[in-house]
């Protein structure tokens, strides 16, 4: 009877060790789950409404976030391929050309012996000044900057080609690749339509370039420059004064040298019955129950979203409907792998008015509100382009009224502070017509909202 009962406390024994075994290794494989999940790009799927009115379809926005890490302290960042293509033509001459080289050179001394740099100029003609390399040779390199001079026309078009001639001979590398155009005039040799550069940039993005755009002064083509970086996912700045130009190129090289994901690829699918309408600010593509979007890169600490409107299909009270899953697949560019994230949105329906309202997400509505303001700003400036002056102004305003409708339902300081400012923009407008100056505004503005770039 005793040998049992030993018996009895001994099994007892090894199974509380095996059971405390198990639970320290369930600790272990939990703690690498979250620091895998902690470390790489997290992807957040919202509705703008949690709860939906119960006994009728209708129509909802979906908002997938990525959220990326900051860049990890211990590694070491990737490698940068930059091209920096300047135009030199002759409007360039004096202090803009001075600033340029400036900026070229503030570039420079941001990178490290592992990155690439090359340089460009343009006028009626193309050269290179500083073929690819690694950023080591600085003092010789920063003379060849210093002896770029002014000259004639804007083959902008070859300058950006040539720029990325000098990337692809490292395309191979473990590289982030870019080009920074920047430019003052209209190009006037060569392919010169927003649509030619716009192909341009496509056929960039698919071999990872993008071309970040810097326009100076207000005689440059902003359609041709937004075009060209959207179709590439880079960055596009309106600089009125060239004194500014080196804290942009300052600014931008921040991004370029803080990207931890690279070829970023989102696939949102909609079970059954809910049905995808538009996808709203950016470029993507939809295939029946599938939307895809593509990014080239995301930087450190950086929010980059995607809105898709959608139609439910009827609900009842009290049910509960998927409505949206995310698979997002990139490149970690400091381990050189394929990584992936993903998420998932549902609704629950009810008759409540007031459970409805409040369960109103604030944030995706806001976002939705703004791009709608973005490509309102669009429509104004083509109405403008057709002479439509008061129709253009009118479009401004509306989307203002808009704006400070839902800022004040929902108690919003930035939708309020936006209306605010449309209303300004629109009363400028309708004093002096769109100038130079405010279309570039515009256009600028339309673009950094819908690509989500930080203001710099």
């Amino acid at each position: 009877m005793k040998n049992l009962k030993k018996g009895k406390k001994k099994n007892w024994r090894m199974r509380i060790v095996a059971l405390i075994g198990f639970c320290a290794v369930l600790s272990i494989v939990i703690q690498v789950d979250a620091g895998v999940s902690e470390s790489g790009v997290k992807c957040r799927v919202e509705i703008d409404r949690a709860v939906l009115p119960a006994g009728g379809a209708q129509k909802a926005v979906v908002k997938i976030t990525l959220d990326a890490p900051p860049p990890p302290e211990k590694s070491m960042r990737p490698a940068v391929n930059l091209a920096i293509v300047l135009d030199r033509s002759g409007s360039m001459a004096g202090q803009k050309l001075e600033r340029a080289k400036d900026a070229a050179i503030e570039a420079l001394r941001h990178l490290g012996p592992m990155d690439m740099f090359s340089v460009v100029v343009y006028d009626h003609n193309v050269s290179t000044v500083v073929s690819a390399q690694h950023a080591t040779n600085i003092e010789w390199i920063e003379g060849r900057i210093r002896q770029i001079r002014s000259g004639g026309n804007t083959a902008l078009f070859g300058g950006v080609s040539q720029g990325a001639a000098e990337v692809r001979k490292n395309l191979d590398g473990n590289y982030v690749h870019r080009i920074i155009l920047l430019s003052d005039g209209i190009a006037n040799v060569g392919p010169s339509s927003p649509e030619d550069l716009g192909r341009l940039g496509a056929a960039l993005i698919k071999e990872g370039i993008s071309v970040t755009t810097v326009g100076v002064g207000t005689d440059y083509n902003e359609d041709l420059m937004t075009r060209l970086s959207q179709n590439s996912d880079g960055n596009t700045y309106f600089v009125e004064s060239s004194r500014d130009l080196p804290r942009i190129f300052t600014a931008e090289l921040g991004d370029v040298l803080s990207v931890v994901a690279k070829k970023v690829h989102l696939i949102i699918e909609c079970p059954n019955g809910v049905k995808p309408l538009n996808i709203i600010g950016r470029e993507g593509r939809i295939k029946g129950r599938f939307v895809e979007l593509s990014l080239n890169q995301l930087y450190g600490s950086q929010e980059k979203y995607a809105l898709i409107e959608v139609e439910i299909p009827v609900g009842k009270s009290g049910e509960k409907k998927d409505i949206a899953y995310v698979n997002v697949s990139y490149e970690n560019p400091f381990t050189q792998k394929k990584e992936t994230s993903s998420g998932r949105v549902y609704a629950r329906f009810s008759k409540d008015r007031i459970k409805v309202k409040k369960s109103t997400n604030i944030a995706v509505q806001r976002e939705y509100y703004f791009n709608l303001n973005a490509i309102s700003q669009e429509r104004a400036i083509s109405l403008s382009d057709e002479g439509k002056k008061n129709e253009a102004v009118s479009e401004l305003k509306r989307s203002a009224n808009k704006l400070k409708e839902i800022g004040q339902e929902h108690n919003d300081e930035e939708l309020l502070k936006r209306a605010e400012e449309m209303e300004i923009q629109a009363g400028q407008i309708e004093k002096q017509g769109m100038t130079k100056k405010y279309r570039k505004v515009l256009r600028t503005d339309s673009y950094q909202m819908k690509n989500q770039q930080m203001s710099k």
